[in-house]
Parts: C-alpha cells; sequence; structure tokens
C-alpha cells in the first residue's frame, strides 16, 4: 500500500512517517536468482534482529512496503519486549523456479555478513533451519540454525506458545475465564506456527475450524484435532468467538473487517492490519484486537534466553503485558494498536535517551590535572 500517487520506491524518504527506517540495504547477485533487501528500523538498544521471509512478491515495491513494516514491528517487539535488541527485517524476492537454494541461500548470507553484525538474520515465512545452516556458512550473524550447528533451531513451537497465551488473555478479557473449553477458534494458515498452536489449542479443549490454501494439510488438521474447515474465501465470515491469522499479514481491511463475525483477534501472522486505522474500524465494531507484534513475540524470545525457565517465563508474561493493554485501551476509548504503539514508541525513545546520556558521559573530558599528569 502506497500513500501517495507516486511509487514508494522513489519517494521512500517522503514516507518515513508510514515506513521508518535508520538504513536500507539492497543485494542483487543474478547467479543465485537473489534479489534481497534488508531493512533496519533501530539499533539503539543493540544489533537488529528480524527473521528472513522469501515470498514471490509482484513487485520490488511489494517487497519494500513488506520488509520496512515488518523492520519496524521486530522494532516494537524488541523493545516491549525490553530486549537487547534492535528490530530489522529481511525478504528474499522468491524467484519462480529456485535452481540452487543452497546458493542463493549462501549469497544472502554474504549480504548479511556486509552488515558487519548490524543486523542478524533468523527464520520468516519461507524460510526453513536448513536456509538458516547454509546462511551461516558465509555469517555468523545468524540465528535458528540447526542443533547440529548450535543453533536454537525452529522457533515455531515458541511463537505459538506465546499465541495461546494471547489467545488466553483475549478470553480472560471479553468472557473473564481464561480457560479455551468450548471456546470456538478459526485458525487461519496451517503452517508450521498455526500447527503447533492448533496442538495447544486441542489439548485446552477449544473448538477448532482451520483454513489454509493446502488441501493436504487441512484434511490432516481436521482428522488429527477433530476440526471443522473453510474455504480460504469464506473464512472471515465463520461466526467464532477468536480469529486467529496465522498466514500472510495486511488481511485485515476494510473488506474483510466488514465480513468479520468474531469477538476478537489473536494470531501469529505479522503486520496483520492493513494500515493503523484498520485497528479503529475493529474497535468500533467491538472486536478485540491482539496486536500481533507482541503476541508473536515468542519465537524472538527463545532467541534470546537461553535458559529455558526463564523463556518459559518470558512468553507466560506476553498474558499480564495483553491485558494491560486492553484494558488501558477500554479506559482510553482507543484501539488497542494505538495503545501499543505508544508503549513501543515511549520505551525506544528512552532507550535513545539513555544512549544519549552515555555518550555525553564518555565525551567528558578528564580534569586538567590528570591529563598533566
Amino acid at each position: 500500500m502506497s500513500h501517495s500517487n507516486v511509487p514508494l520506491i522513489s519517494n521512500l524518504f517522503q514516507q518515513t512517517d508510514h515506513f521508518p527506517f535508520a538504513d536500507l540495504h539492497f543485494w542483487n547477485d543474478p547467479k543465485c536468482q537473489l534479489q534481497a533487501i534488508i531493512a533496519i528500523h533501530n539499533t539503539t538498544a543493540g544489533p537488529a534482529l528480524g527473521g528472513c521471509r522469501m515470498f514471490p512478491y509482484a513487485s520490488t515495491e511489494n517487497a519494500l512496503i513488506d520488509v520496512l513494516n515488518l523492520a519496524m514491528g521486530m522494532g516494537y517487539k524488541a523493545a516491549i519486549n525490553q530486549l537487547p535488541f534492535g528490530g530489522g527485517k529481511s525478504v528474499i524476492i522468491q524467484p519462480g523456479l529456485i535452481k540452487n537454494r543452497q546458493a542463493l541461500m549462501e549469497s544472502f548470507g554474504r549480504f548479511v555478513d556486509s552488515l558487519g553484525g548490524r543486523y542478524i538474520t533468523a527464520m520468516d515465512v519461507g524460510t526453513e533451519t536448513n536456509d538458516m545452516d547454509n546462511i551461516s556458512h558465509f555469517t555468523q550473524h545468524v540465528t535458528c540454525t540447526s542443533e547440529q550447528r548450535k543453533g536454537t533451531g525452529d522457533p515455531s513451537p515458541y511463537t505459538a506458545k506465546g499465541v495461546f497465551r494471547g489467545i488466553q488473555a483475549a478470553t480472560k478479557f471479553l468472557f473473564h475465564t481464561k480457560q479455551l473449553s468450548g471456546i470456538h477458534v478459526v485458525v487461519q494458515g496451517l503452517g508450521h506456527v498455526g500447527y503447533e498452536l492448533l496442538q495447544l489449542l486441542h489439548d485446552a479443549g477449544a473448538r477448532l475450524t482451520v483454513s489454509d490454501i493446502d488441501k493436504t494439510t487441512v484434511k490432516h488438521c481436521i482428522d488429527e484435532f477433530s476440526a471443522d474447515s473453510v474455504a480460504p474465501e469464506k473464512v472471515y465470515e465463520v461466526e467464532c468467538d477468536i480469529f486467529s491469522p496465522c498466514a500472510m499479514g495486511q488481511i485485515l481491511n476494510p473488506e474483510t473487517i466488514q465480513q468479520l463475525k468474531t469477538r476478537a483477534i489473536a494470531g501469529a501472522a505479522n503486520n496483520q492490519l492493513l494500515d493503523k486505522q484498520q485497528g479503529e474500524a475493529l474497535r468500533k465494531k467491538h472486536i478485540l484486537y491482539t496486536p500481533d507484534y507482541i503476541i508473536n513475540s515468542g519465537g524472538l524470545l527463545q532467541i534470546a534466553y537461553s535458559d529455558n525457565q526463564q523463556l518459559n517465563n518470558k512468553i507466560d508474561a506476553l498474558y499480564n503485558t495483553l491485558l494491560g493493554i486492553f484494558y488501558e485501551a477500554e479506559a482510553q476509548h482507543k484501539a488497542t494498536n494505538m495503545i501499543a504503539d505508544e508503549m513501543a514508541e515511549h520505551l525506544l525513545e528512552k532507550q535513545v535517551m539513555i544512549e544519549t546520556k552515555q555518550k555525553k558521559i564518555e565525551m567528558v573530558p578528564e580534569p586538567i590535572e590528570r591529563l598533566q599528569a
């Protein structure tokens, strides 16, 4: 989505209110079929950390918009969770037919390494642990590699656990219980995170409806989780308690919001809102929106915390963080995404103030008598 008639790629600096970034990097390697973009939102608290998404974007501008929005979401996510990382993201424009996936990923590894540690990459939609291993052949600035390469592995189970806790928070706010027995949840997208989430919801006794373009995966989830199914084009019309988007982003727009018959949105997908105004549209329709970059923090937290107890405690804490946002939004009569954004921006400003203060201390000259000595 561009905010003027001028294409974003030629009008970028004029649109930083909508697509903020600190720096932006492009890499073109025709020999390896690689066309990639890395966006860094901020590095105040530490190096920018964010996944590498591979997707067959229709245009460079679409890829650019996605990576800028994703990088901002990672910046907010790291700030909300008070982690020693900044926000960044990368996208690879997926070729129609990948001739040599290993060579493509190794070229991307050289791209990441060229930034000298300002950006750390990880798994995202369209990439796997094996891809991270191949990237690691050419850079140390990568995570989510396999256990054989002493990595953290697939973050999906931890992302799913965070989404589960977020669904519990939404249920507590709306229905005054965090028990999910009998709660009807529609899960859109049955990839790694969607599948792990279904297992947790099934174990908790939720009533499940699933939707995905892959009919084989849908059939498998129907059989394994006693779920109903709905065609992708009808998924927004299902009457349910919780709608959980776990596929691609920007699915909440004027058209889909009009169709929704749910009490809450709580899912793993990044950038679920077409733009910030859609949060207010959901509020006016009395649909509780669970800010995506908070509820899907589990994967980032897994990278940040090697101790399992600390990791589980941080993921569990998302429940109270989200409940606090829900109650604050209710008190201020504001959309939940606006409350979350204000929190994240305040924390980022605080980081900048601390960094500025530290630099000023470092710049203070030594006393004259000490210099003379």
